[in-house]
């Protein structure tokens, strides 16, 4: 017998990594913002840990609350599937939301010229923007909207594998087992989504974009449309 729970286990810990490896909106969103909003790298592993553990104790709860009451597996399974759809529209509607902000905010901070008069008719002319100056301000009054609103977006998310696969097979011995194959797949879930994230933003800090610094915001937005419709449409 105990041979089936280090199999559960061992189950657990492969599905937690592909199923967070091969879903782009388990990172992706981290690693933009992170570039485009310039959060630390212990603020973008905070955030993602914080988006990650309500991914998957939504999942958690959910299952044991299936558990409990004796919900058949494949009603969890539909509203899972449900829950998986709202998060993905969620994230298109965010992402496209930020991608239109981010294009009005790259108008608004196109470089111009001005000329400058001084004595004896001597003139000169110098580039600058309008927004920039004023960018720290107001994204700073933003950066602390964005973190939230993935969160939310992720505790709508499911993890599709972990009800019908590990949890209820681990109910069939006992509720302590249904919390040890939970707590590895969600450890696994949200290492590999610390792992991701964290070396790709690292490496992504150091990328230069010259003259379309500017449209960062608007890219970023499009990558989180993106990813939301690649989950929604394609099944990622």
């Amino acid at each position: 017998m105990e041979s089936e729970i280090i199999l559960l286990c061992g189950m657990a810990a492969s599905l937690g990594f592909i199923h967070t490896a091969l879903g782009p909106d388990h990172y992706l969103p981290f690693i933009v913002m992170s570039r485009v909003r310039r959060w630390s790298i212990p603020k973008t592993a905070w955030i993602t840990f914080l988006c990650g553990l309500g991914h998957v104790l939504s999942s958690v709860v959910l299952g044991l609350f299936g558990i409990f009451i004796g919900i058949q597996v494949m009603k969890l399974e539909a509203l899972e599937a449900f829950r998986g759809s709202i998060a993905a529209w969620l994230l298109i509607g965010f992402g496209f939301a930020y991608f239109v902000w981010g294009v009005h905010r790259a108008v608004r901070n196109r470089p111009h010229q001005h000329i400058h008069s001084h004595d004896l008719h001597e003139e000169h002319a110098h580039e600058h923007t309008h927004v920039s100056g004023h960018a720290h301000v107001h994204d700073g009054k933003k950066a602390n909207i964005t973190p939230w609103i993935l969160f939310t977006i992720f505790v709508f998310g499911s993890c599709e594998p972990l009800i019908p696969l590990l949890m209820y097979p681990a109910a069939q011995r006992s509720i302590w087992d249904v919390f040890l194959v939970a707590t590895v797949f969600s450890a696994m879930t949200i290492g590999t989504m610390l792992a991701i994230v964290l070396l790709s933003a690292w490496g992504v800090s150091f990328a230069k974009f010259g003259r379309l610094e500017r449209y960062t915001h608007a890219i970023a937005g499009a990558a989180i449309c993106l990813s939301g419709l690649a989950i929604q449409f394609l099944g990622l």
